[in-house]
């Protein structure tokens, strides 16, 4: 840290700021920090561009505690019109540090960086070169009585009325946004907003920790809660320019065999750890949605809102697809005199702020959508409300339909028109609308094997793919401890549009089990290909997987109180699938698959009931019986909103 920014910084709140080194108050002494100015002609979204057209400065800004939080700040050298500030507050650093250090690109995608936009990146609380505490998803206090109550809430605020104060062109309107751990902050600072602050964009944000990434109704996301806590759990005793730690040497690009080696849960700190990861710890502690979870779920605190909220998220985000539909949800329940839109696109996680958005995986989307989204849904966001140009003909609900492949303009999400149905598991492996009229206990089962789970993808992979939400299916679906349902050939398209209620009728030999069910599209064996499959890819009989997710079945009746199964005793397990909208085209067929390992993005299920599966040993793990019932009294069914044909109605948007 340079002695400029060392020296900065006083008290906020009653008793002013006060510049120690510069002498002066503002910017009115301040040299240039830009030592060389490029040659002309630098290409836009280098970083030779912006050095050319901004000013770089860096502040260590003080809270209302007294703690300083390290900032950069990218001021346009144009100086003929005031302009709004455009900020991020992120975990993940506002590198490159130093005031001749500038980067590549500003603002979500690189046009920003010509609209006339202050740039405001900021380390937040404990991290990189800000000074305090790191607290992971810090609670948010609904009442603050004394400068000591802080939160991300108060620290954005804060934060705005010093930037106010002292950078001498912004036109006196703030927006933020951020991305993943950033989509956080960035809803958390619209909360209690600061009135400056005009229009917020929180993209995939995590909004409850105990849910968003790592715990899916209870059950471990397994290579990317280690892949993440191993990294950028690693702690920071005092500010550092540079990542603290060792990035984890796992041997080998096979997870599937790294964590089956690993073993037990409870061999993880043993083994690689040692204790010296808080975040592993915590969840060690905590297995259930107890207290400390609890308090870091943003969502009942998303009230008191009033700047213009635009959620953006992508349905085959592999991290924070609940974040994004649910901050939306709760933003327009709790708020419903504000601007509130929705943005859902057919993307991986951050892909809408990426080159194309035109494929994922062996799956293409018939236009560039990312591009469409730049241009069309977040560059007017902040234009209009940020600086007051052009009328924003945004709609409540920006959705991309995918199977059908098209832009469509709602008035709420999910629509209205969507009609409750049920899809009914039936004999021989149908899946119909109509149900079961057997009154005998049948069923089908499989033997679930925690030493020979199922895989997750076909792939090699040590982490968590971001097209494994769209991968072909067709490897589990021959497994024989998957169990397979499927229509009829469709004789005319179907959209499903909203959540997804599994409603499954099970049992279990042992006394724990988790559940998995997968909603997939399969392709008529005529499908054509396409030029980016994967090699010896073929999309005749493809199996889509369009939704998926798994329930810890101890979890089935409360988060917060586990509870055993009692061995083959059948067990109503409800399991909500997040939303979805998508089109079965004509020639297609509804598959759902069900099972209860998917390794290793889901940790394995000793099947035995333990207090905490994170101790578990090695003896606990045994094989289980599986059964899932389909009988008129116990129907295993998937509750889904289905269309009318000609719905929506719209014109869809034309990329």
């Amino acid at each position: 840290m340079n002695d400029r920014v060392r020296r900065l910084g006083c008290a906020l709140l009653g008793i002013g700021i006060v510049f120690c080194g510069l002498g002066c108050a503002g910017f009115g002494a301040r040299r240039s920090s830009a030592a060389t100015e490029p040659a002309d002609g630098a290409d836009l979204g280098t970083r030779e561009w912006v050095r050319a057209h901004y000013t770089k400065h860096e502040f260590l800004i003080p809270m209302r505690d007294g703690v300083r939080l390290f900032t950069s700040v990218y001021e346009p050298k144009d100086k003929s019109r005031a302009c709004p500030i455009l900020m991020v507050r992120s975990p993940y650093s506002v590198r490159p540090y130093g005031e001749d250090q500038y980067k590549r690109r500003l603002g979500p995608t690189k046009e920003f960086d010509n609209d006339g936009y202050i740039f405001v990146y900021q380390d937040v609380r404990g991290c990189w070169m800000s000074e305090g505490e790191f607290d992971n998803m810090r609670p948010h206090l609904d009442v603050k009585n004394s400068p000591a109550d802080i939160d991300e809430s108060s620290d954005t605020y804060d934060t705005i009325e010093w930037l106010l104060e002292h950078l001498p062109a912004h036109n006196g309107k703030v927006g933020m946004w951020g991305n993943s751990y950033p989509g956080f902050y960035a809803a958390a600072g619209m909360i209690d907003a600061h009135p400056a602050l005009v229009a917020v964009s929180p993209q995939a944000p995590i909004a409850d920790w105990w849910y968003d990434d790592f715990h899916h109704h209870g059950a471990l996301f397994l290579p990317h809660a280690f892949g993440f806590m191993s990294g950028f759990g690693q702690p920071r005793p005092e500010p550092t320019k540079t990542r603290p730690g060792r990035p984890f040497e796992y041997g080998t690009q096979d997870g599937y065999q790294f964590y089956m080696d690993l073993g037990p849960l409870s061999n993880a700190n043993e083994k690689y750890l040692h204790g010296e990861v808080q975040m592993w710890n915590e969840h060690v502690e905590h297995p259930n949605y107890d207290a400390f979870w609890q308090a870091r779920n943003i969502l009942p605190h998303l009230k008191n809102i009033s700047p213009a909220v635009m959620t953006v998220g992508g349905w085959f985000d592999a991290e924070d697809l609940y974040g994004a539909l649910n901050v939306y949800r709760e933003a327009e329940r709790l708020n419903p005199d504000v601007s509130n839109i929705l943005v859902m696109g057919p993307w991986a996680h951050g892909a809408w702020n990426g080159r194309s958005g035109d494929r994922l995986g062996n799956i293409e989307f018939g236009s560039p959508t990312s591009k469409y989204f730049q241009e069309h849904i977040i560059r007017p966001f902040f234009r209009h409300h940020l600086k007051g140009e052009g009328e924003l003909d945004l709609p409540e609900a920006h959705v991309f339909e995918t199977g059908a492949n098209k832009w469509h303009q709602l008035d709420r999400w999910p629509p209205e028109q969507a009609e409750q149905k049920n899809l009914y598991c039936r004999a021989d492996g149908l899946l119909s609308f109509e149900p079961p009229s057997e009154t005998a206990l049948v069923f089908d089962e499989y033997v679930s094997d925690p030493a020979k789970p199922v895989p997750f993808t076909s792939d090699i992979s040590r982490g968590m793919t971001r097209s494994y939400m769209t991968d072909d299916q067709r490897f589990a679906a021959r497994r024989p401890d998957v169990l397979v349902y499927q229509t009829e050939v469709l004789e005319e398209g179907i959209t499903l549009a909203g959540p997804i209620l599994a409603d499954l009728h099970v049992s279990t030999s042992g006394t724990s089990s988790d559940w998995i069910v997968k909603l997939i599209d399969v392709f008529p064996p005529d499908a054509p290909n396409h030029k980016n499959l994967a090699d010896g890819q073929k999309m005749g009989n493809y199996q889509m997987m369009v939704r998926s997710e798994v329930i810890r079945g101890r979890f089935r009746n409360s988060y917060e109180h586990p509870e055993p199964f009692v061995p083959n005793q059948p067990t109503r397990v409800p399991l909500k699938l997040q939303d979805i909208f998508h089109t079965f085209q004509t020639g297609h067929r509804i598959m759902i698959q069900i099972q209860s390992t998917w390794f290793p993005l889901v940790d394995r299920n000793p099947q035995t009931y333990v207090d905490n599966i994170f101790l578990a040993e090695e003896s606990d793990f045994v094989p289980a019986t599986q059964r899932v019932y389909r009988s008129a009294k116990q129907p295993t069914h998937f509750t889904v909103g289905v269309l009318p044909a000609g719905v929506p109605a719209d014109p869809p948007s034309e990329p």
